[in-house]
């Protein structure tokens, strides 16, 4: 875009000489300063205008040019062209500086939703303790940096507790959800002793939230999450979901969903219910992965409207480190969807290190080896 104003001169200077004498084609450098405005500022454009009414005046002052015998400098049609010229220029300056001033803003806007985010959605580490970890978020807007899709990992004295989730609706409102129940769930990761007292928390504090601000539209807003827990004693997962699509269970041979039919109703909307939290456990070895991720990613469409096939997916690639798993899981969500995703997208991953001080532990009572109960 910057070298189009000079393209266009160019295409001008070679079309001239060669056209009848009744087709002045210097008229048409009555549009090079727009051209200018959309990629340089209002000095330029008016620098451009300058040199395309005196190249007007020079082309037809110049009797070689598409055969003439004499110049017509100052013939009422080329007169008329210098005066629109300046006035498409005067234009193009105001649009110039225009632009530069919303692209100013929108560079600050930008600025401060990053910032926003590295809040609300603070990178994961590389690892805690004996788990390797990665995150993924995109945002379905362009200009967007945050959403109501959330992630987070705290290393606790009951291990490492993951949490994703997604929230009902889009918007300010949604990024306050998102923000409320991250604030929650980093404060009670600590000190809650079990996953369902941690949920029922968590929960607690939105609905407290929700009947602060009033009104109807809080008391609307629930959030399908998921909770996990990996002890550093015990080679185990423990899983409470809330309405959310199960987490994914990655080993060299084999990729499975890890539900068992117990889903609990979404977060604030399990008060209402009164259905209790159900804690799942299955085995996790070391070289297995979890994946947590929300449903932006099942429900990517491909231009023939047919749903990402995320295990499918999973399974062709073989076993992935966490930092490569991310990074060719974001890549081909694009390919997938030909850079058009219609939903927000975020996902976490936690790859357990073989420990080499010590045999692994045997499953607790009652896992069986396939991560079903006995």
């Amino acid at each position: 875009m910057r070298w189009l104003p000079v393209l266009y001169v160019v295409i001008v200077l070679l079309l001239e000489p060669v056209t009848p004498v009744e087709w002045p084609v210097s008229f048409v450098l009555i549009a090079l300063p727009l051209l200018t405005a959309f990629a340089h500022g209002p000095a330029v454009v008016a620098g451009a205008t300058v040199f395309a009414v005196l190249l007007e005046g020079v082309l037809a002052g110049t009797p070689c040019c598409a055969g003439r015998s004499v110049g017509y400098l100052w013939d009422r049609h080329y007169v008329a062209s210098y005066i629109c010229t300046a006035l498409v220029g005067a234009l193009g300056t105001i649009l110039a500086a225009h632009r530069v001033r919303r692209e100013r803003t929108l560079a600050d806007v930008r600025f401060v939703a990053e910032i926003a985010q590295r809040v609300l959605l603070r990178p994961v580490p590389h690892r805690i303790g004996n788990l390797l970890l990665a995150s993924l978020y995109l945002s379905a807007a362009a200009e967007a940096r945050i959403g109501g899709d959330l992630y987070e990992a705290v290393p606790t004295m009951y291990g490492v507790r993951l949490l994703i989730g997604d929230v009902r609706g889009k918007g300010l409102l949604a990024v306050e959800t998102a923000a409320a129940l991250l604030g929650a769930f980093r404060e009670a990761a600590y000190d809650e002793s079990d996953l369902p007292a941690l949920a029922g928390r968590v929960e607690t504090s939105m609905s407290r939230g929700a009947t602060l601000l009033g009104g109807s539209e809080m008391s609307e807003r629930f959030v399908t999450a998921v909770f996990a827990e990996i002890p550093a004693d015990a080679h185990v997962v423990r899983v409470v979901n809330c309405g959310h699509p199960p987490p994914l269970l990655i080993r060299p041979d084999e990729v499975r969903e890890l539900d068992r039919g117990r889903s609990a109703p979404p977060l604030n909307l399990g008060m209402l219910i009164g259905d209790p939290y159900h804690v799942d456990v299955y085995e996790f070895r070391p070289g297995d992965q979890l994946l947590l991720y929300t449903d932006g990613i099942t429900e990517t469409r491909d231009p023939a409207g047919s749903f990402y096939p995320l295990p499918q997916r999973l399974r062709s690639w073989g076993p992935l480190p966490p930092r490569e798993l991310m990074e060719r899981l974001h890549q081909d969500l694009l390919a997938y969807s030909h850079d058009r995703l219609q939903d927000d997208t975020a996902a976490l991953t936690a790859c357990l290190l073989a420990d080499e001080r010590s045999a692994p532990p045997p499953p607790p009572a009652g896992v069986a080896d396939s991560g079903e109960p006995r």
